[in-house]
């Protein structure tokens, strides 16, 4: 299993759908979780929520790539015959064309989900119809169901080697720990870095979050950093 084609498309894809739509360019935004059983990509648009004027992220499209046939699919539900289904994007042209038609689908308010945030798949987008779209941001979008970033992580299975190992430690204020462990299903190494900081209250604050890669990987990140530590500079309070 490879994430080799994953890595190229999220490197290629934000360029590619910021030259190809302006309104893409203008509202749309992405988000990559590599650390998913199936890794995905996940297309939002931030909204103002106008009771408590906080940012929301309505998705209208997320595309999942499947590790063990390095495919990318995203999945669509058939309203006549209830059933979702799981349909292949081969190449990065269908894969624009999918995010590309989703965006515009949730601009116009023609997007459909059922649950568990799968959606109900639109007919293509005529690339002409991009001019006539206009910026109004300002616009009832519609609310795509969101997902719990917290239960991410518990999708794969790891056996973690090490105890968590403190790196850096500033008195009673700050803490940053990292632990080294093996995804069962791929062998990809994983860490798991937390980041502690206790406020003027002594109320905790923690931050979590995962690098997985592979054993290809491995001796390249090593490298790069053992040969760029003079670059760096120390924790400054």
């Amino acid at each position: 299993m490879s994430l080799e084609w994953f890595d190229r498309v999220c490197a290629e894809l934000q360029d590619h759908l910021e030259s190809i739509c302006e309104e893409y360019d203008q509202v749309g935004q992405m988000t990559i979780e590599r650390a998913a059983k199936h890794p995905r990509i996940e297309f939002f648009v931030e909204t103002e929520d106008v009771d408590t004027e906080e940012l929301d992220r309505d998705f209208f499209c997320t595309l999942f790539f499947d590790p063990q046939n390095e495919e990318f699919y995203v999945d669509s539900f058939d309203v006549d015959s209830g059933h979702t289904a799981k349909i292949i994007l081969s190449d990065i042209e269908e894969i624009i064309d999918e995010v590309h038609t989703s965006l515009h689908d949730y601009i116009n308010g023609e997007a459909h989900y059922a649950e568990d945030g799968v959606y109900l798949q639109s007919e293509g987008l005529d690339e002409e119809d991009c001019e006539t779209y206009k910026d109004d941001l300002e616009e009832e979008y519609y609310e795509a169901e969101q997902i719990n970033e917290d239960d991410i992580f518990e999708e794969i299975d790891v056996e973690w080697s090490t105890p968590e190992v403190t790196a850096f430690k500033h008195e009673d204020e700050v803490e940053v720990t990292y632990q080294f462990g093996v995804v069962q299903e791929t062998g990809d190494g994983v860490l798991r870095r937390v980041n502690r900081i206790w406020t003027t209250d002594d109320e905790l604050i923690k931050d979590e979050s995962h690098f997985i890669f592979s054993k290809e990987e491995a001796s390249t990140i090593i490298a790069m950093i053992a040969s760029h530590m003079d670059q760096l500079s120390e924790f400054d309070f």
